[in-house]
């Protein structure tokens, strides 16, 4: 799969607030924050990228077929419209 990001892109400092005890246990499974966080939000871009296609895509499904509807049945409105 394509990456989400340019991996060639610079890197770049940043500050995160991180529990104390969570980055302790990190430290006891890799020296390489930076890394594990890294990937770790490139997963989240991909699969938050995935999530919101397919809710657009619904959105975009549910306007096609009310639209349908209306062109086949009409307007509820129309029947009560004082215009």
């Amino acid at each position: 799969m394509r990456p989400a990001y340019n991996l060639k892109a610079p890197k770049r400092p940043v500050n995160l607030s991180l529990n104390e005890d969570l980055i302790a246990k990190v430290r006891e499974v890799t020296n390489n924050l930076s890394e594990v966080v890294e990937s770790l939000l490139a997963d989240f871009v991909a699969k938050e990228k995935v999530r919101r296609d397919a809710h657009a895509k619904a959105c975009k499904d549910a306007v096609n077929d009310w639209n349908a509807f209306g062109e086949k049945h009409g307007s509820f409105a129309d029947e009560h419209s004082t215009l």
